[in-house]
């Protein structure tokens, strides 16, 4: 719970549902008779058990498992699964793999970053209520978020074998390799993305975004020789900097009493913010060469970017233009490895990793017995990660919209939720809103 000041007024609100997000639950705002506003995302979708269901499996048991927690990004459970046990079990992995597995994250930040800016955050900032009303008069911009999208599915499913929850992904490595006459049909769609997504950072960057100001704390991983996405360090804008087995001594889940979900903290208690806006602040140098130049001819600068909430369309925009040069570049260069997964014997142990999902940090912890078969498992993924600022940022935004008629305050508190680009069936997982003043 956090709380600001808002402007006088006695309002009472309730949403049904909270649209174009993934999940369900509830934002309850309170104003007390002083005056401060406290915010509370009640998240009621029924729990799901995956930390409990991968319990008794083998390690490739948990990585086809832990896909299914989510639709849209199936691969950075994938991904943070198999670099936990790959760490503990100390494989190698073959170098051209791990292209193919940036290769297929690539495919996943393009397909969701795609489908968020144009077709689930677009439509608050051109005042439409979903992009079906939208693509009325910006047929183009839905036409593009659909075909980036299409070719962010189509990566995956050659790299993982299927384009929703990917079967190929192994300790080691990949059940298959695809050939490279597979990755050849990318490049002429890949170069024509390219292009549209310079374009689409550049029509990010015009949108006309509501006043916020706030100063996050950042957290995402950050490597000396890449953007981030599987490996690095865990790295915060305030000087933490831990390896990604090691979440644990600087964060920690609670139960908060209003939610299904568990809110992660920092040690301290400050809220930290993850996802596009936190990877571009903290690594913005490790950016493609073109999607560098394309964030600094927005001459928005880093300090607009991380204090006003609404600029993370920009950002997001940014990392979908960089994942696109990416995968092109790693498409160009492609050479199938000499076998698609290294060997492995089980071990006892603890398995821990963090990757970069679209909305941020997902951290993975696994204990193996001496057979290797799972007795206990974490998993932290960033919407529940994200909660606690996402509460900060109401009520700081609040006080400026509460004096609004109903609906108008409404789609302004939603905006700002949707610019987390919130996964709430991940987090278990928003929107029904009330406001209520204390007399």
């Amino acid at each position: 719970m956090h709380t600001g000041t808002p402007q006088d007024g006695d309002l009472h609100f309730e949403v049904g549902q909270l649209t174009r997000v993934e999940g369900e639950g509830s934002l309850d705002l309170r104003v007390a008779a002083d005056g401060t506003v406290a915010a509370q995302l009640r998240i009621f979708e029924a729990p799901r058990y995956f930390e409990r269901l991968v319990v008794g499996r083998t390690p490739d048991e948990v990585i086809d498992i832990v896909a299914r927690i989510c639709g849209i990004c199936p691969v950075a459970y994938q991904m943070s699964a198999v670099h936990a046990f790959e760490h503990l079990l100390e494989v190698e992995i073959d170098p051209a793999v791990r292209l193919l597995r940036r290769l297929l994250y690539c495919g996943e930040w393009i397909e969701s970053h795609a489908l968020h800016i144009f077709l689930l955050h677009a439509p608050d900032f051109l005042g439409y209520p979903s992009a079906l009303e939208m693509a009325h008069d910006h047929l183009e911009l839905v036409s593009r978020g659909l075909t980036m999208k299409k070719l962010g599915n189509r990566i995956v499913a050659i790299v993982g074998a299927r384009a929703i929850h990917p079967l190929s992904v192994r300790v080691g490595g990949f059940s298959r390799a695809p050939r490279a006459q597979e990755l050849d049909e990318l490049r002429s769609p890949l170069e024509t993305a390219i292009t549209d997504a310079e374009a689409t950072v550049k029509w990010a960057a015009s949108l006309d975004t509501p006043p916020s100001d706030r100063e996050p704390r950042l957290v995402s991983l950050r490597h000396p020789g890449e953007y981030p996405m599987s490996d690095g360090r865990i790295v915060s804008s305030d000087g933490i900097d831990l390896s990604p087995d090691d979440w644990r001594s600087a964060f920690h889940e609670v139960q908060v009493p209003w939610s299904h979900a568990l809110q992660a903290s920092a040690a301290d208690g400050v809220p930290y913010l993850l996802g596009p806006t936190a990877r571009v602040a903290l690594a913005a140098d490790q950016l493609h060469p073109r999607a560098a130049a394309a964030l600094k001819a927005t001459r928005i600068s880093p300090e607009a970017l991380r204090r006003n909430v609404f600029h993370s369309i920009v950002a997001r925009a940014v990392e979908l233009l960089h994942a696109l040069a990416e995968a092109a570049d790693i498409v160009a260069s492609y050479a199938p490895p000499a076998r698609p997964a290294a060997s492995w014997k089980p071990k006892a142990g603890v398995a821990a990793w963090a990757t970069e999902a679209p909305r941020g940090l997902l951290f993975h912890r696994y204990t193996l017995d001496s057979k290797g078969i799972v007795r206990g498992a974490q998993i932290v993924p960033p919407t529940s990660q994200n909660q606690a600022a996402i509460e900060h940022d109401l009520a700081l935004f609040a006080p400026a919209v509460l004096h609004l008629p109903h609906d108008e305050a409404t789609r302004r508190m939603e905006q700002l939720i949707r610019s987390y680009d919130p996964c709430i069936s991940c987090a278990t997982h928003f929107l029904q809103l009330k406001i209520e003043h204390d007399r």
